[in-house]
């Protein structure tokens, strides 16, 4: 484990692995609460802002898609400049603005205006976690640490829908962002006092033009770094496609009601689980072999469920269905940490720009592509299931580039 280095003898000291891994586990934690907390609102958010159209409804979860992936192009090059402490603290103040601001929305376009102000905010969280674990580790310790924290970030489903569905229990959907707020709150007293600065002085980039430019093209020139951003951005389309439809799902299809957020959950507890096996399997089989093997795993199932779909008229039976959603999402859960490490470890002097990029076209390319396949959303699985094995074979075929066609190969020169 290398050591992180202080910036400023006033910063916090450094905490242990366990804080420092939880941590980074809230940051990232916060994003995924913000998008799913609001998944069991829809209707009612809907019905409240004089919106009929079931599919317009997934616009909430989309603005603030939006807004979190854009703005993390800002944050990456201010973090190389000014360090990742003012950064992730300005961040964290504008997400909880957004928050405040959504309990008082008086219509449906207010409200998708303060969810893009708070994925602005939380764009920031996205950006120092992945470089501060970038400035601290690198390699396959890198892809462990980050398991680590995505194992939270994916387990968040299990919490964030009933969450939302307790707090409507007594009360609105305005108090869900109140409770997010609280959950902001947190984050930024936590890292306030415990998180040092991991940027050293002597490694800060001056923030010109010229730099800004040159730390982007270091970005996308560098032949893994790109294939693996993008690779890793069409696969999270099939992330934001099943939350964006996974209510109308349950509900229309299925007739769960209510319920249906336990399923919901019993999905991401196997996710999970799955970001947990990774952390402790990747040091020993590597990143290209867990992510790739899991990737071509994902694509072969997505195909047989969709060939099944199509036999049963459009719908697998609920029991085949949840046991083949969770066999898919289960490999899902192998592919997204591997790619990050594998795209950030060639970008270690540019780790906030990289960190931006990543990010960007992660949650950008992602959340739009899993938007357009939720928009042909038509009461059968269909268009989820096509959806998936088209952005899982375009997933490949990026790290096909990436990798020069040598799918589990050492990394070739760049």
């Amino acid at each position: 484990m290398t050591t992180m280095t202080m910036s400023s003898s006033r910063s916090p000291a450094l905490p242990s692995y366990p804080e420092f891994v939880a941590m980074m586990a809230l940051l990232m934690a916060l994003n995924a609460a913000a998008i799913d907390v609001y998944i069991p609102a829809l209707r009612e958010i809907g019905s409240a802002l004089g919106v009929a159209d079931e599919n317009r409804r997934q616009l909430v979860i989309t603005a603030y898609v939006v807004g979190f992936g854009g703005a993390q192009i800002i944050y990456g090059p201010l973090s190389d400049r000014f360090g990742r402490r003012p950064v992730l603290f300005g961040g964290l103040a504008i997400y909880l603005a957004g928050a405040i601001a959504a309990v008082f929305v008086p219509s449906f376009e207010a409200m998708l205006a303060v969810r893009l102000v708070q994925g602005i905010g939380a764009a920031a969280t996205r950006v120092v976690a992945t470089s501060v674990v970038r400035d601290r580790f690198h390699g396959a310790q890198m892809a462990s640490v980050m398991s680590l924290v995505m194992m939270v970030f994916m387990v968040m489903p299990v919490f964030a829908p009933n969450l939302g569905s307790l707090v409507l229990l007594f009360g609105n959907w305005r108090e869900l962002s109140a409770v997010m707020g609280l959950l902001g709150l947190v984050a930024l007293l936590w890292t306030w006092a415990r998180l040092p600065e991991t940027l050293a002085e002597e490694n800060r980039r001056p923030l010109t033009g010229r730099r800004l430019m040159e730390a982007f093209r270091v970005v996308v020139t560098n032949r893994v770094a790109f294939g693996y951003t993008l690779a890793m951005a069409s696969f999270f389309g099939v992330l934001f496609a099943f939350i964006a439809q996974a209510e109308q799902i349950y509900t229309q299809i299925y007739g769960l009601g209510p319920a249906f957020t336990l399923y919901f959950a019993l999905t991401a507890i196997f996710m999970s689980a799955s970001s947990f096996v990774n952390s402790r399997l990747v040091a020993r089989f590597g990143t290209r072999r867990m992510s790739q093997t899991a990737l071509l795993a994902f694509i072969v199932i997505s195909g047989l469920h969709l060939a099944l779909a199509l036999a049963y008229g459009g719908a697998t039976p609920f029991w085949m269905f949840l046991v083949l959603l969770i066999a898919m999402m289960s490999f899902f859960g192998f592919v997204p940490t591997n790619f990050n490490a594998l795209a950030m470890e060639p970008l270690g002097h540019v780790a906030g720009t990289g960190s931006a990029v990543l990010g960007s076209a992660q949650m950008l390319i992602g959340g739009l592509l899993g938007t357009l396949v939720g928009h042909f959303y038509d009461a059968t699985l269909i268009p989820m299931l096509s959806g998936f094995l088209a952005l899982a074979i375009l997933s490949l075929a990026l790290v096909a580039y990436a990798e020069r066609g040598r799918l589990f190969a050492p990394p070739t020169p760049d």
